[in-house]
């Protein structure tokens, strides 16, 4: 997929940006919990990673001219959610893993009770920072925030997306490409899909023009993760890989192959850098962050 190097180093320059914003927004938030052995796995769960969902809020926001701090904060709150969700994805019950973004994982470094006391505090805190008026003064628009991202990560959302992840492992049976899509939607997309919309709903605007691009971008971006369980790199991705097929993973790599899948994930870019069309220039660090989606390596 043709990449401009212009529009990618913009896209880089403003990811690390946004990596900057959102760190310094979460130091302020965990710096008024109370000092106790779980803010500090709190603050350790949340450190590192890309921090591409709060960059999407925030290029979200920008695309209908909106950048108070206000959509830090917002970016803030997802990031505490996927934290939370990868915390819990760790543990032996689930996925079982001992590495995340080059670290233990919590339960490793602390315990499984940790881990779990981790997850839930992050879940919580994530809609407290949305329901706080610093994030708006608008009530329906915090409202709109929280309950749009209740419905992402909840039974009809992520968390069902990872009970299906589940079920597909010990099902002993092939599953559809529709199955899968819809796994693979509810579990990472939905979050993503959120991470998008949330610029236009702060804004005050209608969220509907960007959900094309936003469920494609995340249905693409999951598929790359699956990816990288297979052709990635320990070392650059932070975590084990080559584990997917030996749990019996429903992913579109496990049902099309490595190469059909790449494929699937490079049209799903195009309908989401279509979907940006009535933007106009405005959408290019946009349009790259799809491209990366499918084309980076951690």
């Amino acid at each position: 997929m043709h990449l401009n190097t212009s529009a990618s180093s913009l896209f880089s320059n403003k990811l690390e940006e946004a990596c900057a914003r959102i760190d310094e927004c979460l130091g302020g938030i965990f710096s008024g919990l109370p000092r106790h052995p779980l803010t500090d796995a709190i603050r350790y769960a949340c450190s590192g990673g890309k921090r591409m969902r709060g960059f999407f809020v925030l290029e979200s926001a920008a695309l209908f001219d909106f950048s108070s701090d206000a959509a830090v904060r917002a970016a803030a709150a997802i990031e505490c959610m996927h934290a939370y969700s990868i915390v819990h994805d760790d543990l032996p019950c689930m996925d079982d893993d001992d590495i995340r973004r080059g670290m233990p994982t919590v339960h490793v470094k602390w315990d499984e009770a940790t881990a779990v006391l981790v997850g839930s505090a992050l879940q919580a805190l994530s809609f407290e920072i949305l329901c706080d008026e610093r994030t708006s003064p608008n009530a329906e628009i915090r409202s709109a925030l929280a309950g749009s991202l209740a419905q992402a990560a909840g039974a009809s959302g992520m968390a069902l997306g990872q009970a299906m992840d589940l079920e597909a492992e010990t099902s002993g049976n092939s599953w559809s490409l529709d199955r899968i899509s819809e796994l693979q939607t509810r579990k990472t997309g939905k979050l993503i899909s959120w991470s998008c919309q949330a610029g236009p709903i702060l804004a005050g605007c209608d969220p509907e023009p960007l959900s094309k691009y936003a469920d494609a971008v995340g249905s693409a971006y999951q598929i790359a993760d699956d990816l990288l369980d297979v052709v990635g790199d320990p070392s650059e991705v932070g975590k084990p890989l080559r584990k997917d097929a030996k749990a019996n993973k429903a992913t579109f790599v496990s049902a099309l192959g490595a190469r059909k899948a790449s494929q699937h994930a490079d049209e799903l870019v195009r309908t989401a850098i279509s979907a940006l069309d009535p933007f106009s220039d405005k959408a290019e660090v946009l349009r790259e962050a799809a491209r990366y989606a499918v084309k980076r390596r951690r």
